[in-house]
């Protein structure tokens, strides 16, 4: 369990906007993504190291690239949900590790592959199975990182999927207990 900050699964070699981090920016600079910082309200913050040695914390998910020259991305693209608690947990699932997907976001279909799995805990959302979620943390073809709903994504295993949408499944609303 992680509580407000924590490390990833595994670093990450990103660049950053430098309009979020230099006084006098200097386009995308590249850096080390190696933790996140959850505010109850906010975006996930990322924490990343600067090529000069510089700890920079809590960068919005849309100053994060994974190519150097980047189309604009907006903050709604980059993340449905505010963070609604301090506590939190991640994996990287040793079964979905590398394989592609598709996000939807705003009725339309991005491509790109996973990253690893956020599970906030220990607040009253998450507590209530309508509300519960696990944020899929993806990195795009266009290049750019986007955290989405476990019901925003879908998988690409060709050995086992047949399905290119993203169906409208149910929200789980019971809490199930053998006692």
């Amino acid at each position: 369990m992680k509580s407000y900050i924590g490390s990833l699964p595994k670093h990450r070699y990103v660049f950053v906007d430098s309009r979020f981090t230099h006084e006098e920016p200097c386009g995308f600079v590249p850096a080390v993504w190696f933790g996140l910082v959850s505010f109850p309200g906010r975006v996930w913050g990322c924490n990343v190291m600067l090529e000069c040695g510089a700890v920079y914390r809590s960068l919005p998910p849309h100053a994060l690239s994974f190519i150097e020259k980047p189309e604009p991305w907006p903050i709604r693209n980059s993340q449905l949900w505010d963070c609604y608690g301090t506590d939190w947990s991640a994996e990287e699932y040793t079964y979905l590790r590398g394989l592609r997907l598709k996000c939807k976001i705003g009725g339309e279909l991005f491509s790109g592959h996973y990253l690893f799995t956020i599970a906030p805990m220990n607040d009253g959302f998450s507590e209530a199975p309508e509300q519960s979620k696990e944020f899929m943390f993806c990195e795009l073809d266009n290049g750019r990182l986007t955290i989405q709903p476990t019901n925003k994504v879908i998988f690409e295993d060709i050995s086992f999927t047949t399905d290119e949408k993203v169906p409208r499944l149910k929200l789980q609303t019971e809490v199930y207990s053998c006692e």
